[in-house]
């Protein structure tokens, strides 16, 4: 791997079936070209399930490869994260069984980067009616995935974690 478009990120598998979790190493290990070791632990969110975490590095664009990876994967919820670089925006994808894949542009601090045209169409599209317009820059931050998510971040007592907190 060239250093000049290098990346780090994590991916953190919020909940998955324990015999899907050998699966998900393999499928990242793959796609890294190097072995992904995820330290899974129980996910007190939701009975049978385990969660775990693993810190990557790579190209550019490999949060969004890895996402790709995982489509289809119906029963895991997880977000990836991928720093920005010097020719390149950081970003974030999360995922739930019920809502699918969502995608942000994140900062250098995570912050979510909701574009200048969104929130134009945003205030135009809600007509004035301030309960559109929020309903509307909660779809662009990506609220509904935050919100099912944050029971599934919290680990557990003296369980690994690197928190993901809510922006704003």
């Amino acid at each position: 791997m060239s250093t000049k478009h290098a990346t780090r990120g994590v991916i953190f598998i919020h909940s998955v079936p324990p015999p899907v979790q050998k699966h998900v190493e393999w499928a990242v290990s793959k796609l890294l070209g190097y072995r992904i070791n995820f330290e899974w632990t129980e996910q007190p969110a939701q009975a049978g399930m385990n969660r775990g975490e693993a810190s990557w590095t790579g190209e550019s664009g490999t949060g969004a490869m890895l996402a790709t990876a995982f489509r289809g994967w119906e029963h895991l919820r997880y977000e990836i994260t991928e720093e920005p670089t010097a020719t390149s925006e950081g970003g974030r994808w999360s995922h739930t069984p019920g809502l699918g894949i969502f995608y942000a542009q994140t900062d250098l601090t995570g912050n979510v980067v909701v574009p200048e045209n969104r929130i134009r169409a945003a205030m135009q599209n809600s007509a004035g009616d301030p309960a559109e317009l929020q309903r509307l820059l909660n779809l662009a931050l990506g609220q509904a995935w935050d919100d099912e998510l944050e029971p599934f971040r919290y680990a557990g007592a003296g369980a690994p974690v690197r928190w993901l907190h809510r922006v704003g």
